[in-house]
């Protein structure tokens, strides 16, 4: 049977090793992140061993190999939000869901991501849950925050 991934891969032609990065930011578009099944398919596809797809994944921070959270978190950390405390809200965040920036928690309730600048700077430090601003973040609203999507889920 095939699948979504086999469906995209058949576009490329095969034993093209150039093609690979936009191999991958295009099943990542398909499937959110790259799934195992990814690198052994593209690896078959281009003719590359599965260790160098995994490692061009791991090198690039646009490539994710975990699902997001059903509430992505995305901490700002441009100049605005570090001067005014982004890296203590980062921090917090850490510390309070158990996990690390780029990771998901085990109930794929929330994940962490990182970026250089959402572009709300008047807001500062900013971050954002599927698309919702927080302004003004600090560690003591962060407790309440996530609690809030928390209390979404019934």
């Amino acid at each position: 049977m095939k699948t979504k991934i086999d469906t995209f891969l058949a576009d490329y032609p095969k034993n093209k090793q150039e093609s690979l990065i936009p191999i991958l930011q295009g099943i990542q578009d398909i499937e959110g992140y790259l799934p195992e099944e990814a690198f052994v398919k593209v690896g078959e596809h281009l003719n590359i061993p599965t260790s160098k797809i995994f490692g061009v994944a791991t090198f690039y921070n646009q490539f994710r190999l975990e699902p997001n959270g059903r509430y992505h978190i995305q901490v700002c950390r441009g100049t605005a939000c570090h001067v005014l405390g982004s890296a203590t809200v980062l921090e917090h965040l850490e510390k309070e869901l158990k996990i690390k920036a780029g990771q998901t928690t085990r109930d794929r309730m929330f994940s962490i991501e990182v970026v250089a600048c959402i572009g709300a700077c008047g807001l500062a430090p900013v971050i954002s849950i599927n698309g919702n601003f927080h302004a003004k973040v600090n560690p003591d609203s962060i407790k309440d925050i996530l609690e809030n999507y928390r209390n979404q889920e019934g």
